[in-house]
């Protein structure tokens, strides 16, 4: 039932938890053995009531004494047990959400490009909470009922070995009977959980596509699209509760008929003179006490069931590899800005070639663009260049080091890369422009935004510098929004700076405007120019231009 693919390969991330669960197991263990106690107590009130009428009030108050401390200690381990199992259920949570954020992390972006982020989401979510809840309900839970089971059938067996045989030959139709209802468990939560990270995908990309959806009025074709993903959701887990709602009350039946049958077998033994009657109340009991662990290892079965779906979507996240280990790398110095690019190829997993054989040289110091068609190579030579991948053949150096030869971090320090896609946090406008550097002070913070030309207009702002942007500088203008992103790269004051299309949110006018404020900029430092717009020529001191993923001569800059 509990296969050790895929769970055993999760429990590397919940074994820091280990001893409070082992703890937990303990009481839990604890309160299962003073349960076996009550069947006992109850034969013995039955005997005490037809055997010794003279001293019955005497054993029955130190009969009833035991019991009461019995209850009490039952009390106080269900309590530590079910306190240890919550708190630590909360804490395995939140720690398996923080290593998967972390791993998610530290993945190359090109995992990203192939996923939704909704989908990516959910396993925050959705998945690492079913797997939380099964290590601490239903994991920890199982010990319990196998005690449960096995010490009331063992005590069963000493008061009738015929009894606690037939108990054990019916457990076998148990466990068929829940194969059979309950093997249906596993594909439906599956498709369930890829349904709901479909939706809550398609959830996502509405709200940041909203503006879009209200300019061309698809509020309904919207809305309709996600009741299909709403309604497909619902069908699904309407069908796995009826696969539910039928395994446990059929367990239960199965376990109340053997109950029924070992009853029946009782009363023809005490009938035959083979049972006390004192002996008939705790065999009825200690029968009740082996057909609950059965009835809960129905809901165990299901959730180990459900649960796979989730270990098996987390497991094949973990097993994704990080971007390259660079433990043990030397940093990269204070560089000039000398960049080669060596015989460089890369290609997409398809095996289409973007990249062949590229050799290209920028001077420290120099501004050069790099011009060519849509899918010509010249954004992924700045994925190269960033490593958020490798190249498949050659290699790239700064200052004549091979940049996978030192540390990621230190390499992409020495780079400011400003996007033509800005990025930017639901935060203040201070919050957006430190982000890379949290300890530069307020005065540095300035320097930067007036180097970008962005100063003016930060100031115009309600509140400053601690204006709140929105989501992704929804309150800002489009060219207020390059403005920051490109002060936020100076304020690191990189040797190496990437315009990677960064007009593109700016009108002609507006375009001549923020190149002429950059120039000064630009002067001090290497910079690569990802453009096709002529008035972005006019900066470089040299023009590169791509064509079928290798450079072509290109017109000198005018």
């Amino acid at each position: 039932m509990l296969k050790a693919s895929p769970f055993v390969r999760l429990l590397g991330h919940v074994t820091p938890h280990r001893d409070v669960l082992l703890l937990a197991v303990g009481l839990m263990a604890a309160e299962s053995a003073i349960a076996l106690a009550h069947p006992w107590l109850a034969s013995r009130f039955a005997a005490l009531l037809l055997d010794s009428p003279s001293s019955l009030r005497v054993d029955l108050i130190d009969l009833m004494r035991l019991w009461v401390v019995l209850l009490v200690v039952q009390s106080l381990l269900s309590f530590g047990n079910r306190y240890l199992l919550g708190s630590t259920g909360e804490t395995m949570l939140a720690g398996l959400r923080s290593r998967l954020y972390d791993h998610l992390q530290s993945l190359p972006l090109d995992y990203f490009h192939q996923r939704r982020r909704g989908e990516v989401l959910a396993l925050l979510g959705n998945d690492a909470e079913r797997i939380s809840n099964f290590v601490t309900s239903t994991l920890v839970g199982l010990l319990p009922l196998l005690i449960t089971f096995f010490g009331a059938g063992y005590l069963l067996f000493r008061i009738s070995p015929g009894i606690a045989l037939l108990a054990l030959l019916l457990v076998p139709l148990f466990f068929l009977a829940m194969k059979l209802i309950g093997r249906r468990l596993r594909p439906l939560s599956s498709e369930w959980m890829r349904t709901y990270a479909r939706m809550f995908a398609t959830l996502e990309e509405n709200i940041g596509m909203l503006p879009a959806i209200k300019s061309f009025t698809r509020e309904r074709l919207e809305s309709d699209r996600f009741q299909q993903s709403n309604l497909g959701l619902l069908r699904i887990a309407k069908r796995q509760l009826l696969v539910e709602s039928i395994l446990s009350p059929a367990v239960r039946l199965f376990a109340g008929l053997g109950l029924l049958a070992l009853l029946y077998l009782a009363a023809v033994q005490l009938e035959m003179g083979r049972l006390q009657p004192q002996e008939l109340l705790a065999v009825m009991l200690y029968g009740m006490l082996m057909t609950r662990p059965i009835s809960g290892l129905a809901g165990v079965y299901g959730s180990v069931q459900t649960a796979r779906g989730a270990a098996a979507r987390l497991i094949e996240v973990f097993a994704v590899a990080p971007e390259p280990d660079d433990q043990g790398a030397r940093e990269l110095g204070p560089v000039s800005g000398l960049i080669r690019f060596e015989g460089v190829q890369f290609a997409y997993p398809n095996g289409r070639m973007v990249l062949d054989a590229v050799d290209l040289e920028i001077r420290a110091g120099e501004t050069v663009a790099i011009t060519g068609e849509n899918g010509s190579g010249k954004s992924t030579l700045i994925h190269l260049l960033m490593r958020f991948a490798d190249p498949a053949q050659g290699r790239i150096l700064i200052d004549g080091c091979d940049i996978q030869a030192v540390s990621i971090a230190s390499l992409r320090q020495c780079i400011g890369l400003v996007a033509q896609h800005v990025l930017l946090l639901n935060g203040s406008v201070r919050d957006n422009l430190a982000y890379g550097q949290p300890e530069a002070d307020q005065a540095a913070i300035e320097q930067a935004a007036r180097a970008a030309q962005a100063h003016a207009f930060i100031t115009r702002l309600p509140a400053g510098y601690e204006s709140l942007i929105g989501d992704q500088g929804i309150r800002l203008s489009g060219g207020q929004r390059q403005r920051l992103s490109l002060a936020r790269a100076l304020l690191k004051d990189p040797p190496i700076l990437v315009l990677d299309e960064a007009t593109a949110m700016f009108d002609p006018e507006g375009e001549l405007a923020f190149l002429e404020e950059c120039r000064e900029v630009l002067a001090s430092r290497t910079v690569i120019l990802i453009t096709h717009r002529p008035a972005s020529l006019a900066l470089a001191d040299r023009v590169v231009k791509m064509a079928g993923g290798r450079v072509v001569p290109a017109a000198p800059p005018g």
